[in-house]
């Protein structure tokens, strides 16, 4: 009698684990340098934090999370007497992230123009119409890093209540990977011997 599919397909997978367990740490670190080769040119190194941002959830949670440190550190500069150019200047470098970067620099000129920081974050798209609204009054009325520590503080209850929903979110999705990953174990086991009584009641 030949062996199931399954049962077949889970030995096979299972010698070649067996056999060639070391090439399986050579995948991260090939995707690692990769990652790192991508990031060497300028146009790679955006389009890879672009595509961070695109990541369902923990893309969110990365932006939201920029926002809230960048709007924080422009706040305390600004309280501090920084001049409001060489703060952005800062927050640029600070950013981490080349998207937010190019609309840091988007504001630096605005502002070296003689313009206002609220319309060229208003184009970018990454924050929320309130925050723009936030800081558009907050430039209105000379109170600018009052409004940008409450934007901070607005985008890290964001923040928190992703983190969150991702924990929340992923645990349920464990559970069941894992027990269909067990639940094709077991059945790959007990096929053969099913296969085997329906032989013999023949």
């Amino acid at each position: 009698m030949t062996l199931p599919w399954a049962t077949d397909i889970l030995i096979t997978t299972s010698l070649w684990f067996a056999t060639y367990w070391w090439v399986l740490p050579l995948f991260p670190l090939a995707a690692f340098l990769l990652y790192k080769l991508i990031r060497l040119n300028r146009v790679g190194a955006f389009v890879t934090d672009k595509m961070k941002l695109w990541i369902p959830l923990t893309g969110k949670i990365l932006e939201k999370s920029i926002v809230a440190r960048t709007m924080r550190t422009l706040g305390t500069l600004i309280a501090s007497g920084v001049p409001i150019l060489e703060s952005l200047a800062i927050v640029r470098e600070t950013s981490n992230n080349l998207v937010f970067e190019r609309c840091f620099t988007r504001v630096y000129e605005s502002i070296r123009e003689g313009e206002t920081i609220a319309d060229p974050m208003r184009q970018s798209r990454l924050v929320d119409d309130m925050v723009v609204n936030m800081i558009e009054v907050g430039e209105e009325t000379g109170d600018l890093d009052t409004m940008l520590y409450k934007v901070a503080d607005f985008y890290d209850e964001e923040v928190d209540t992703l983190v969150k929903g991702l924990v929340s979110t992923l645990e349920p999705i464990m559970i069941v990977v894992l027990g269909f990953i067990i639940g094709a174990i077991v059945i790959s086991l007990f096929l053969p011997l099913i296969k085997l009584l329906e032989g013999l009641s023949k």
